[in-house]
């Protein structure tokens, strides 16, 4: 059987750590930064946890069935 590739849009947007959480970037970072508070900006950089059944598919895509 052959092997399962890594699926490329979510190895560029989620990652795993080493305890085995799925996190990912928070949306409305990228542009139009200039209009947005600084108070934003910072909370905006901070990673999320995917949790649940996001979580399992994401692991899934990323071939890390765990």
């Amino acid at each position: 059987m052959p092997k399962q590739k890594t699926h490329s849009g979510a190895k560029k947007r989620l990652r795993i750590t080493g305890s085995g959480k799925v996190m990912r970037e928070q949306v409305n970072k990228r542009h139009l930064a200039e209009h947005k508070p600084s108070k934003r900006k910072r909370r905006l950089s901070m990673d999320k946890t995917l949790t649940g059944g996001d979580a399992a598919k994401a692991r899934k895509l990323l071939g890390k069935l765990k």
